[in-house]
C-alpha cells in the first residue's frame, strides 16, 4: 500500500504517520526527515536542498521529487509507504503519479485529517521544545515529568517556537489552506481522497484512519467522502 497524508500543522500527522507505517510494516517517508537524512549524507540531491534552505528558500519541486524518488526506491519501501509532507502541490502530485505510474505502481490512498481551527490553534500552543536538544514535548498529550524542564537536561527550561504563537499559527494555517485547496480537489475528482476527522482521542482518529485505508485496499478504488464521522470531537 502506498498512501498520502495531508492535513494541516497541529492535525496528528505525524504521530498518527508513524503509528500507521509501524504497525504495518511500511517506510515512513518524511519530507522533514527525508530532507535532514539527504543533507546529512551530502547526497547531490541532499547538497542542494541544504543550499535552498541555507539561503531561506523553499526546496524546488524537482529537488523534492528526486527525494521522494530516492527515498521511496529503498528496500524497506517495497511493501508499502506513508508519504507525510509530500506532496503540497498539484504539479508535485502529478509527478508522483507519474514516478508510480514508471515503476508500474500507484498510489493507493490519500487520507486528508481534518479539524477546526479553533482546536488546531489550542494544539499547537501546548507545544514546547527544549533548547539544547529540540527534543519536542506536548503540554497536554506528550508533557515532561516535572511540567516545565527536559527530562534529558532537567536543569533547561522547555520553550515556546516561535511558530507555535497564536498569530504565526493562524497565518500558517492560511497559507496551508491556499497551498492545498487545489491538491485536495485534485485526490477528490481522482476519487481517492478520504476525509477523516482529527478530533478525538489519538486512538480514535487512528481507528478510523485504518478502516478508511481499509476500504480503500479491499475495494482497489477510494470514492471521496468522510469516514468517521461518529467520532467525537473534544
Amino acid at each position: 500500500m502506498r498512501v498520502v497524508l495531508l492535513g494541516p500543522p497541529g492535525v496528528g500527522k505525524g504521530t498518527q504517520g508513524r503509528r500507521l507505517a509501524t504497525e504495518s510494516g511500511w517506510a515512513l517517508v518524511s519530507t522533514g526527515e527525508m530532507l535532514r537524512d539527504a543533507v546529512a549524507r551530502r547526497t547531490p540531491l541532499g547538497l542542494e536542498a541544504g543550499r535552498q534552505m541555507d539561503a531561506g528558500l523553499l526546496v524546488p519541486d524537482e529537488v523534492m521529487v528526486g527525494l521522494v524518488r530516492e527515498r521511496s526506491a529503498l528496500p524497506d519501501a517495497r511493501l508499502g509507504f506513508v508519504l507525510d509532507g509530500f506532496p503540497r502541490t498539484v504539479p508535485q502530485a502529478r509527478a508522483l503519479d507519474g514516478m508510480l505510474e514508471g515503476r508500474g505502481q500507484r498510489l493507493d490512498a490519500v487520507v486528508s485529517l481534518v479539524a477546526p481551527e479553533g482546536e488546531l490553534v489550542r494544539r499547537l500552543g501546548q507545544r514546547r521544545e527544549c533548547p539544547v536538544c529540540k527534543r519536542a514535548y506536548n503540554l497536554e498529550s506528550a508533557p515532561p515529568r516535572d511540567g516545565r524542564h527536559c527530562d534529558d537536561h532537567p536543569g533547561t527550561e522547555l520553550v515556546q517556537r516561535a511558530d507555535d504563537q497564536e498569530a504565526t499559527v493562524r497565518k500558517r494555517l492560511e497559507v496551508y489552506r491556499e497551498q492545498t485547496a487545489p491538491l485536495v480537489d485534485y485526490y477528490r475528482a481522482q476519487g481517492r481522497l478520504v476525509e477523516v476527522p482529527g478530533t478525538g482521542e489519538v486512538d480514535e482518529v487512528y481507528q478510523a484512519m485504518k478502516q478508511a485505508i481499509g476500504r480503500t485496499e479491499s475495494s482497489g478504488t477510494t470514492p471521496a467522502r468522510r469516514a468517521g464521522s461518529g467520532s467525537g470531537g473534544r
